[in-house]
C-alpha cells in the first residue's frame, strides 16, 4: 500500500509487445471482455447491476451478495462446460471457442462485480485492468514486470498508481496474449477426454476447478475498500 510521505514508484519504459494476427486477436479479446463482462451486451447484464441486485436481495449485505454472485456464475459455468464437451471430438471444434469465450466473460464479470461490492470504482481503467490481470492468476506478477509496471502487492493497488494509458494497453494486450495460451492448454485437456457425456462431465468439472480458483483470486485481490 503506499503511505503518505512515500515516493512514487518509478515506471520503466513498458515493454513491445509485438504487432501481427496474434496480437490484433490478444487485443480484441480484452478488449471484449472489458466491454462484455463490465458493461454488458445484447441482455447480458453489466457488473454492476449484478453485484446491485445480489446486494439488494441480501439487504447490504456485502459477503452474503459476493457468495450468490460467485454461486450464480459458477453455475453458468459448470453448464458451459457441460453443454461444449457433451458432443465429444464431433461437436467440440466448433463448442470450445464459444464456451471459452463465455468462460473468460463469466469469469470477467464475476470478478469485477466482486470489486465493484468491496468498494472499487469499476469505472477506473487500473480497476479493469486489474481485474483482467485476475483471470491469470500467478502469472500476473510477471506480467506486470515485463510490461515495466511495479508491483504493490494486491492487483487492487494498481489504482494508486495512475498509469498512462499506452502502459495499460500493454497490460491488457499482454493478458490477451496470456489467456490464448490457456485457452490452447484448455482446448487440449478437453480434446483428451472428448468422449460424448463422460467427456460433459469433465467439461464442466475443469471449468468449475478454474473458476474457483478465479473466484477465490478476486476476494484476494479486492479487499474491502475503506
Amino acid at each position: 500500500m503506499f503511505g503518505l510521505g512515500k515516493k512514487k514508484p518509478v515506471q520503466t519504459a513498458p515493454a513491445k509487445v509485438d504487432d501481427g494476427p496474434l496480437a490484433t486477436t490478444a487485443t480484441n479479446l480484452a478488449e471484449r471482455l472489458l466491454d462484455v463482462g463490465f458493461d454488458g451486451r445484447a441482455g447480458f447484464k453489466s457488473a454492476r447491476a449484478v453485484a446491485d441486485a445480489a446486494r439488494a436481495k441480501h439487504q447490504g449485505n456485502v459477503e452474503q451478495a459476493i457468495d450468490e454472485v460467485v454461486g450464480d456464475h459458477r453455475r453458468l459455468v459448470a453448464g458451459g462446460g457441460f453443454i461444449t464437451g457433451l458432443g465429444g471430438f464431433v461437436t467440440m471444434p466448433v463448442a470450445l471457442p464459444a464456451n471459452v469465450f463465455e468462460f473468460y466473460v463469466l469469469a470477467t464479470r464475476t470478478t469485477a462485480a466482486i470489486a465493484h461490492l468491496r468498494g472499487h470504482d469499476i469505472d477506473q481503467h487500473e480497476i479493469r485492468s486489474a481485474v483482467l490481470l485476475t483471470l491469470i492468476g500467478a502469472e500476473a506478477d510477471d506480467l506486470l514486470k515485463k510490461a515495466g509496471v511495479v508491483s504493490t502487492g494486491r492487483l487492487a493497488n494498481l489504482a494508486a498508481q495512475r498509469l498512462p494509458g499506452p502502459a495499460l494497453m500493454v497490460v491488457n494486450k499482454a493478458v490477451g496474449f496470456r489467456l490464448i495460451s490457456q485457452v490452447g492448454r484448455k482446448a487440449f485437456s478437453k480434446m483428451g477426454k472428448g468422449i460424448p457425456l463422460a467427456g460433459g462431465v469433465v467439461g464442466a468439472g475443469l471449468d468449475v476447478y478454474l473458476f474457483n480458483k478465479i473466484a477465490a483470486g478476486a476476494r484476494r485481490e479486492f479487499p474491502p475498500k475503506a
